[in-house]
């Protein structure tokens, strides 16, 4: 669906860049997970591919330049959940579904049986049929995420960038999350960038890990080689030993100094 390709980006606000030099190559249909400690310009790299941050170098979507987008056009192709969204008040959960709706739609139209059938099928997904009909202000936090991911996932976009998406999330509903994205981007070839701060579910579903700190890239490959105790020592300022999950992906544990 989408090939994203980021060359020598810096990232930042303001003229102040927060991250820098940031180069990676995603094939259709895998999955990149930014990691890193708190600051270290993981979001601020997920808002330049949309373009919410500015920044230097080249983002390319299909051999194509994002920048060169309309609003419309980069609406359809890439889904863009932040970590802290803002929620519309007075919106049930499947209203604010239809709004991932919105860029497929004609001037002035309304949503069609299409429409509200491609939502159904997110919410029955997302363990969310249950709350199609309330109002958003009165969610849980793991519920209110997990809408946001419906309005995303509703947009049918081949670029997924998602910004620390299992917040707030229980370690069952985090699980079903991710396993969704997951066969998502397997079945249909849907691209998928993500931030995460659970380095063992980051290492269970993401092709290659970017580790960013100071907004310098440290690390750039499979998790295996990414997650080392020593890096994580040296990054995180955390003691930790790294054991070999069943499927053979490491699993971060700390160990109490």
């Amino acid at each position: 669906m989408a090939e994203l390709e980021l060359r020598s980006v810096s990232a930042g606000y303001k003229g102040r860049m927060v991250v820098r030099e940031v180069t990676a190559r995603l094939p259709r249909g895998s999955w990149l997970a930014i990691i890193g400690p708190n600051g270290a310009g993981k979001s601020t790299l997920l808002k330049a591919i949309t373009g919410i941050a500015a920044h230097t170098g080249e983002i390319l979507l299909d051999g194509a330049p994002i920048s060169a987008m309309s609003a419309r056009e980069r609406a359809r192709a890439v889904g863009y959940s932040p970590q802290t969204p803002v929620v519309p008040e007075g919106l049930t959960v499947t209203d604010y579904a239809l709004l991932g709706r919105t860029p497929h739609l004609g001037l002035l139209a309304r949503e069609g049986r299409s429409d509200l059938a491609v939502v159904g099928e997110v919410l029955a997904r997302l363990d969310l049929e249950h709350l199609t009909d309330r109002p958003l202000r009165t969610l849980s936090g793991g519920e209110r995420q997990r809408a946001v991911l419906a309005r995303v996932l509703a947009q049918q976009a081949g670029l997924l960038l998602l910004d620390e998406p299992t917040t707030g999330l229980d370690v069952g509903h985090a699980q079903s999350l991710l396993e969704l994205v997951d066969r998502l981007r397997r079945a249909d070839g849907t691209t998928v960038v993500s931030t995460l701060h659970d380095l063992t579910l980051a290492a269970q579903y993401a092709d290659e890990l970017i580790l960013v700190d100071h907004g310098d890239v440290v690390a750039v490959g499979p998790p295996a080689e990414v997650l080392t105790a020593d890096r994580i020592s040296t990054h995180y300022s955390a003691n930790v030993t790294i054991l070999t999950a069943p499927d053979g992906t490491p699993v971060v544990t700390p160990v109490r100094t």
